[in-house]
Protein backbone atom coordinates (compact mmCIF):
# COMPACT_ATOMS: atom_id res chain seq x y z
CA UNK A 1 0.00 0.00 0.00
CA UNK A 2 1.36 3.25 -1.03
CA UNK A 3 1.47 6.43 1.70
CA UNK A 4 2.26 9.50 1.75
CA UNK A 5 4.66 10.38 4.86
CA UNK A 6 5.73 13.91 5.97
CA UNK A 7 8.15 15.12 8.29
CA UNK A 8 9.20 18.37 9.83
CA UNK A 9 12.63 18.73 10.79
CA UNK A 10 15.44 21.33 11.65
CA UNK A 11 17.58 21.63 8.98
CA UNK A 12 20.63 20.07 9.61
CA UNK A 13 23.43 17.94 8.16
CA UNK A 14 22.45 14.08 8.60
CA UNK A 15 18.64 14.38 9.24
CA UNK A 16 17.62 13.03 5.76
CA UNK A 17 20.43 10.21 5.80
CA UNK A 18 19.02 9.02 9.47
CA UNK A 19 15.66 9.41 8.02
CA UNK A 20 15.78 7.17 4.95
CA UNK A 21 18.31 4.59 7.04
CA UNK A 22 15.30 4.07 9.70
CA UNK A 23 12.90 2.97 6.62
CA UNK A 24 15.60 0.90 4.84
CA UNK A 25 16.20 -0.74 8.04
CA UNK A 26 12.51 -1.32 8.08
CA UNK A 27 12.51 -2.37 4.67
CA UNK A 28 10.10 0.44 2.92
CA UNK A 29 10.57 1.14 -0.51
CA UNK A 30 10.53 4.33 -1.34
CA UNK A 31 9.29 5.90 -4.00
CA UNK A 32 10.24 9.37 -4.13
CA UNK A 33 11.82 11.71 -1.16
CA UNK A 34 11.86 15.56 -1.72
CA UNK A 35 13.23 18.25 0.79
CA UNK A 36 13.20 21.72 0.88
CA UNK A 37 13.10 24.67 3.78
CA UNK A 38 9.87 25.66 5.34
CA UNK A 39 8.76 29.55 5.98
CA UNK A 40 10.49 28.85 9.50
CA UNK A 41 13.78 29.37 9.01
CA UNK A 42 16.09 26.42 10.12
CA UNK A 43 13.12 23.91 9.54
CA UNK A 44 12.61 21.85 6.66
CA UNK A 45 9.79 19.32 5.29
CA UNK A 46 10.14 16.21 3.80
CA UNK A 47 7.44 14.99 1.43
CA UNK A 48 8.63 10.77 1.40
CA UNK A 49 5.90 7.93 -0.89
CA UNK A 50 6.70 5.03 0.54
CA UNK A 51 5.49 1.67 -0.02
CA UNK A 52 4.21 -0.34 3.12
CA UNK A 53 3.16 -3.84 3.86
CA UNK A 54 0.96 -3.15 6.81
CA UNK A 55 -0.42 -0.51 9.22
CA UNK A 56 1.29 -1.62 12.13
CA UNK A 57 4.52 -1.25 10.28
CA UNK A 58 3.93 2.22 9.52
CA UNK A 59 2.83 3.39 12.80
CA UNK A 60 6.02 1.73 14.50
CA UNK A 61 8.22 3.42 11.67
CA UNK A 62 6.06 6.49 12.39
CA UNK A 63 7.03 6.28 16.34
CA UNK A 64 10.28 5.59 15.65
CA UNK A 65 10.79 8.94 13.33
CA UNK A 66 8.70 11.22 15.75
CA UNK A 67 11.75 9.95 18.71
CA UNK A 68 14.61 11.80 16.28
CA UNK A 69 16.54 14.33 18.00
CA UNK A 70 16.25 16.28 14.81
CA UNK A 71 12.18 15.50 14.15
CA UNK A 72 10.25 17.66 15.01
CA UNK A 73 6.63 16.04 13.37
CA UNK A 74 5.79 12.84 11.36
CA UNK A 75 2.02 12.71 9.26
CA UNK A 76 1.14 10.43 7.25
CA UNK A 77 -1.66 12.28 4.94
CA UNK A 78 -2.24 9.64 2.56
CA UNK A 79 -6.39 9.83 3.37
CA UNK A 80 -6.74 13.26 4.21
CA UNK A 81 -7.30 16.20 1.83
CA UNK A 82 -4.09 17.57 0.67
CA UNK A 83 -2.31 19.45 -2.25
CA UNK A 84 0.65 17.42 -3.52
CA UNK A 85 2.34 18.39 -6.95
CA UNK A 86 5.47 17.31 -8.67
CA UNK A 87 7.76 18.24 -11.50
CA UNK A 88 8.93 16.59 -14.30
CA UNK A 89 10.99 17.71 -17.27
CA UNK A 90 11.11 15.42 -20.25
CA UNK A 91 13.60 15.87 -23.09
CA UNK A 92 11.81 14.34 -26.47
CA UNK A 93 13.62 13.26 -29.59
CA UNK A 94 12.05 15.73 -32.05
CA UNK A 95 12.77 17.19 -35.84
CA UNK A 96 12.06 20.83 -36.47
CA UNK A 97 8.47 19.16 -38.49
CA UNK A 98 7.27 17.53 -35.05
CA UNK A 99 7.89 20.35 -32.46
CA UNK A 100 3.73 21.80 -33.15
CA UNK A 101 2.53 18.23 -33.14
CA UNK A 102 4.37 18.32 -29.50
CA UNK A 103 3.06 21.18 -28.66
CA UNK A 104 -0.64 20.44 -29.73
CA UNK A 105 0.10 17.38 -26.99
CA UNK A 106 1.47 19.38 -23.82
CA UNK A 107 -0.81 22.09 -24.55
CA UNK A 108 -3.90 20.73 -22.54
CA UNK A 109 -1.47 19.49 -19.73
CA UNK A 110 -0.05 23.02 -19.09
CA UNK A 111 3.09 22.01 -19.73
CA UNK A 112 5.60 24.39 -21.38
CA UNK A 113 8.85 23.76 -24.02
CA UNK A 114 11.88 25.16 -22.02
CA UNK A 115 14.72 24.36 -24.46
CA UNK A 116 15.08 23.63 -27.82
CA UNK A 117 17.94 21.75 -30.14
CA UNK A 118 18.16 20.99 -33.84
CA UNK A 119 16.90 17.44 -32.58
CA UNK A 120 15.16 17.87 -29.24
CA UNK A 121 12.73 19.23 -27.27
CA UNK A 122 12.64 19.64 -23.10
CA UNK A 123 9.55 20.11 -22.03
CA UNK A 124 8.38 20.88 -18.35
CA UNK A 125 4.97 19.86 -16.50
CA UNK A 126 3.80 19.93 -13.25
CA UNK A 127 0.99 18.73 -11.35
CA UNK A 128 -0.36 15.62 -9.47
CA UNK A 129 2.00 12.32 -10.42
CA UNK A 130 -1.16 10.55 -12.82
CA UNK A 131 -1.10 13.64 -14.88
CA UNK A 132 2.57 13.66 -15.36
CA UNK A 133 2.29 9.66 -15.96
CA UNK A 134 -0.08 10.53 -18.76
CA UNK A 135 1.98 13.17 -20.97
CA UNK A 136 4.74 10.76 -20.56
CA UNK A 137 2.48 7.87 -22.19
CA UNK A 138 1.30 10.37 -24.65
CA UNK A 139 5.10 11.58 -25.42
CA UNK A 140 7.11 7.95 -25.16
CA UNK A 141 6.22 7.37 -29.10
CA UNK A 142 8.56 10.38 -29.73
CA UNK A 143 11.27 8.74 -28.27
CA UNK A 144 12.08 10.04 -24.46
CA UNK A 145 16.08 10.89 -24.49
CA UNK A 146 16.03 11.65 -21.05
CA UNK A 147 13.59 11.89 -18.12
CA UNK A 148 13.94 14.08 -14.58
CA UNK A 149 10.98 13.71 -11.50
CA UNK A 150 11.62 15.70 -8.48
CA UNK A 151 9.31 13.49 -6.54
CA UNK A 152 6.08 14.35 -4.94
CA UNK A 153 5.72 17.53 -2.07
CA UNK A 154 2.31 17.84 -0.20
CA UNK A 155 0.62 19.38 2.33
CA UNK A 156 -2.69 19.53 3.95
CA UNK A 157 -5.31 21.68 2.46
CA UNK A 158 -6.70 24.45 4.24
CA UNK A 159 -7.18 24.20 8.07
CA UNK A 160 -7.39 21.24 8.83
CA UNK A 161 -7.38 19.91 12.38
CA UNK A 162 -4.44 17.63 13.27
CA UNK A 163 -3.38 15.30 16.06
CA UNK A 164 0.41 16.97 17.06
CA UNK A 165 0.53 19.68 15.65
CA UNK A 166 3.63 22.00 14.85
CA UNK A 167 5.43 23.25 17.36
CA UNK A 168 6.07 26.66 17.08
CA UNK A 169 9.60 27.45 16.10
CA UNK A 170 9.83 30.25 19.13
CA UNK A 171 9.14 27.05 21.43
CA UNK A 172 11.98 25.07 20.14
CA UNK A 173 14.43 27.65 20.66
CA UNK A 174 13.88 27.64 24.56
Amino acid sequence: MRRIITATVQNRSGVLNRVTGLLQKRQFNIESISVGRTEIEGISKMTFVVEVEDNQKLEQVTKQLNKQIDIIKVSDITDKAIVARELALVKVLSSAQLRSEIQGIIEPFRASIIDVSKDSLTIQVTGKPDKIEALIDLLRPYGIKELARTGMTAFLRGQQPQVNEFTPYSLLKS
